[in-house]
């Protein structure tokens, strides 16, 4: 049976792939990838041949079981993402539930590195040995109730946003702060195109840092920290 490695990958800049993944991407027969082109890139960028695989949130059942005929041939696999980590707020972890489930004893192995939640808590500049991730919030259904469990939380809150969500998301939550809550002074901290050419870090209550995302030009991907008085 063959190996599975779950590979982080960079969020914007190239330079963050450690040296492990780089020779296990070399080395494993192919390469699951959430969006080939982009992850032809980054293999390009670093001369790499591997065979691509396309693997995402809307691939079939029998992507999986290709996988699993993959290892079971002894075949070694690695899954990246088009950024960050593998299995947060990716598919990622579905492969892993169904390859386990296939054989309990499978091996699937870390091979840790870029995160845009770990890399927004790094700066935050507040306690995090005690933080709540929540991924995206929902699109519809389910939007209130997901600014509503932030604002009733005591620790800091971390979540990804669009850049097509960003302003109406921190209206969202600034709306029921000040209205169902009344929680005034709530530090927030915006991190937008991190590691990338045009990183930007917003930071102060959420009336500054919405104004100042209004004025700037909303482009790439958000993380999002809520930290209440």
């Amino acid at each position: 049976m063959g190996t599975l490695y779950i590979v982080a990958t960079p969020i914007g800049n190239l330079g963050d792939i450690t040296l492990r993944a780089l020779e296990t991407l070399k080395e494993v027969d192919f390469v699951l990838a959430e969006d080939t082109r982009i992850t032809k890139k980054l293999l390009s960028h670093y001369n790499i041949q591997t065979l691509l695989m396309s693997y995402h949130q809307h691939s079939k059942e029998s992507v999986m079981e290709k996988a699993f005929y993959l290892l079971s041939e002894g075949k070694n696999l690695a899954l990246v993402t088009d950024a960050g980590t593998p299995g947060i707020s990716d598919p990622g972890n579905e492969l892993v539930a169904f390859l386990l489930n296939k054989d309990p004893v499978i091996k699937i192995v870390p091979m840790p590195g870029a995160s845009a939640l770990t890399a927004l808590a790094s700066i935050a500049g507040i306690p995090t040995d005690k933080f709540l991730f929540l991924g995206y919030p929902p699109h519809k259904r389910g939007r209130k109730k997901f600014f509503e469990e932030i604002a009733e939380l005591k620790h800091p809150v971390i979540f990804y946003e669009s850049p097509h969500r960003i302003i109406k998301s921190l209206l969202e939550l600034k709306n029921i702060l000040d209205t169902k809550y009344q929680i005034l002074n709530t530090h927030v901290v915006v991190g937008r195109e991190l590691t990338k050419a045009f990183e930007t870090v917003y930071r102060g209550s959420i009336d500054e840092v919405l104004k100042k995302v209004q004025k700037d030009k909303v482009r790439g991907e958000f993380v999002v920290l809520v930290a209440k008085p």
